[in-house]
C-alpha cells in the first residue's frame, strides 16, 4: 500500500523513517549482513551460540527477536504451537477469572473507555561518548516517543488504542561489557537486573548496538514481575538513526506491540487461529520491503503487509486494527494494570 498521506505528513514534520526490526534469526539462518542493509555503528560478531531467540528465556518467559533483511530458513521469533497453547490457554483462564469477578459487561466497558499513559525509562547503553559508540542525542529519543504516541493513537491512519505514553528519564550507562547487547546472555540478565525501573506497568526500553544484526526483541506479559520484562530496541532504528529502511521508530512500535501482547501477524502461517486477532488477515510468512498486493493464504484479505507487527520496511507500516486493540487493552488489564 505504501507510504499513508497520514505517515507521509508525520515524516516531513521531521520524523525521520522508522522500519521496525522483525526478527529473521541469527547469524546461522541466513540474514544478510549489516552492510548491504544499514551503516548502524558494528553490532558485534556473536555467534550463534552467543543468541538463541528461538529459546524460551533461562527465566522461563518468552522473547521475541527480530533483525535486518535477509531470508530466515527460520522464524526464531514465530512461536511454536505448545508454546502458542500455553500462553492463550493462560490468558483465557486469566480473562475468565477477571469476567466473574466484575462481570463480562462491566469488563467490555471497562476495556472500551480504558485510557492508559504507561510510562517509560529509557536506558541508553553506550561503548562511549560517541555516537558510533552508542551515545545518541535525546532527541531522538523524544521522537520515539511521539512515534510511539502517534502509532498507538491512530494518527497515522490505524485504529487508536488505548495507550500513550510519557517519557519518565534517560539513564546512560558505558559499560563495553554490555555493548553490543546480546540476547540471551548473562550480560543481558546482568544489565536488566541492574537497571530495570519500576512496576509491571512501567514501559523500560534498553537502547544500544545489539548483536547478530538484530533490530530488537521483547518480552511477553507474565502474571508476576521478571526482571527481564521490558523492550529491547537498536538505537539506530529510532527515528533520525542510520538502519536503512528500518529507521523512522516503527522498530519500537513493533516491540512494544509483543510487550502489550501481541503476535506477528504471520504466526502460524495460513492455519489455525493465526495471530489470535479476527480482523488481521492470515499470512504464511513475514513481508520484506512493500510487496502491495500479496496474498499468500486462500482465506479472505491480502497479507496485512502495513499492520505494526509485520515485517516491511517502517515506511510500509502504520497500522494496528480494532482487534489488535482490544487485545492489547485486555492484556493490560490481566497482566499489568
Amino acid at each position: 500500500m505504501g507510504l499513508r498521506p497520514v505517515l507521509l505528513r508525520r515524516r516531513m514534520a521531521g520524523i525521520t523513517s522508522t522500519s521496525l526490526a522483525l526478527v529473521l534469526g541469527v547469524a546461522s539462518v541466513g540474514l544478510l549482513p549489516a552492510a548491504a542493509t544499514t551503516a548502524s555503528p558494528t553490532t558485534g560478531s556473536a555467534t550463534a551460540a552467543d543468541v538463541h531467540a528461538d529459546e524460551v528465556c533461562e527465566d522461563g518467559s518468552d522473547a521475541l527477536a527480530r533483525a535486518r533483511g535477509g531470508e530466515a530458513k527460520h522464524d526464531p521469533n514465530e512461536l511454536t504451537m505448545a508454546q502458542l497453547q500455553q500462553r492463550e490457554s493462560e490468558f483465557a483462564d486469566l480473562l475468565q477469572e477477571r469476567a466473574k469477578r466484575v462481570g463480562q459487561r462491566t469488563l467490555s466497558a471497562q476495556a472500551a473507555a480504558a485510557s492508559v499513559t504507561i510510562p517509560v525509562v529509557v536506558h541508553v547503553i553506550q561503548r562511549d561518548s560517541t555516537r558510533a559508540g552508542g551515545n545518541i542525542p535525546d532527541s531522538m529519543i523524544n521522537s520515539q516517543i511521539s512515534v510511539l504516541n502517534q502509532a498507538f493513537s491512530g494518527a497515522t491512519g490505524g485504529a487508536s488504542t488505548a495507550f500513550a505514553f510519557q517519557l519518565q528519564s534517560i539513564n546512560r550507562v558505558t559499560n563495553s561489557a554490555w555493548y553490543p547487547i546480546r540476547q540471551g546472555t548473562t550480560a543481558e540478565r546482568q544489565m536488566k537486573t541492574q537497571l530495570r525501573q519500576g512496576t509491571k506497568a512501567t514501559l523500560n526500553i534498553y537502547l544500544g548496538a545489539l548483536s547478530n544484526d538484530l533490530l530488537g526483541w521483547a518480552t511477553f506479559p507474565q502474571t508476576t514481575l521478571n526482571v527481564m520484562d521490558g523492550v529491547v530496541v537498536l538505537s539506530e532504528s529510532l527515528p533520525g538513526g542510520t538502519a536503512t529502511n528500518y529507521n523512522q521508530g516503527d522498530t519500537g512500535t513493533h516491540e512494544v506491540g509483543h510487550w502489550l501482547n501481541l503476535y506477528h501477524t504471520f504466526q502460524g502461517g495460513c492455519s489455525g487461529q493465526g495471530d489470535q486477532v479476527a480482523d488481521t488477515p492470515a499470512e504464511a510468512s513475514f513481508a520484506s520491503g512493500c510487496p502491495t498486493g500479496r496474498d499468500t493464504c486462500p482465506a479472505p484479505g491480502l497479507d496485512p503487509i502495513t499492520n505494526f507487527m509485520d515485517y516491511s520496511y517502517d515506511s510500509c507500516m502504520y497500522q494496528f486494527t480494532p482487534g489488535q486493540a482490544t487485545r492489547m487493552i485486555n492484556a493490560w488489564n490481566t497482566y499489568r494494570a
